[in-house]
């Protein structure tokens, strides 16, 4: 046990989801929608495409996932990034349509939906990996179109570790360790699905 930011931070807990959810991580990353965003000449068609399937993420998350963890993570509102992703496809005069269900509500229990969390708010740490491509490209150059990415900008990483002291906490509490594993890998899986559906139905 250490301390981290005042809490105590259960490290074999973190490394035990991190290890149990590391093939499903890079399944995801392996898909070519993932892979597009990191190209050196990536096309806006493919930045805009990529913005759309994580609206669907977002909004899911937010929608049904959020409502669950509103008494235990008391900063939902500032981790909300469906009107940041909506405004960047509206400067790409991009337009969303509607948008997909990618996660259900069946069966969700707390520490289920901490897991989800856990690889929704760690997609904003590996954002942050991400834009510095991104703000490469020509048309994303002048740090307009990307305040996803830029996500919570120099304080990503207190946004982590205070969420990351959040779960710990009510792991400790609740000794719910597999459900949140299991929730974080449920995560992983309804997101791979979405991104294989969306490329299966460009084909």
């Amino acid at each position: 046990m250490i301390s981290n930011l005042g809490f105590p931070t259960d490290i074999d807990f973190l490394d035990h989801l991190k290890n149990h959810t590391a093939s499903a991580h890079k399944k995801l990353e392996n898909l070519s929608v993932s892979k597009s965003i990191l190209y050196a000449d990536m096309k806006i068609g493919e930045y805009c495409h990529y913005l759309s399937l994580m609206y669907d993420v977002h909004k899911s998350t937010e929608d049904v996932i959020f409502p669950f963890l509103k008494d235990i993570v008391f900063d939902l509102k500032e981790r909300e990034k469906t009107h940041l992703i909506y405004n960047d496809l509206l400067f790409l005069n991009f337009n969303k349509n509607g948008s997909s269900i990618v996660f259900e509500n069946q069966k969700i229990t707390t520490a289920f939906a901490l897991g989800i969390l856990y690889v929704i708010e760690g997609s904003s740490l590996g954002g942050r990996y991400i834009l510095k491509n991104v703000e490469t490209i020509q048309g994303l150059d002048q740090q307009e179109g990307i305040s996803y990415f830029t996500g919570y900008g120099n304080k990503t990483g207190s946004y982590w570790k205070n969420f990351l002291n959040t779960l710990t906490e009510y792991q400790q509490k609740n000794k719910c360790e597999n459900e949140i594993i299991e929730g974080a890998g449920y995560a992983f899986e309804c997101i791979y699905n979405h991104f294989l559906n969306a490329s299966k139905n460009e084909n």
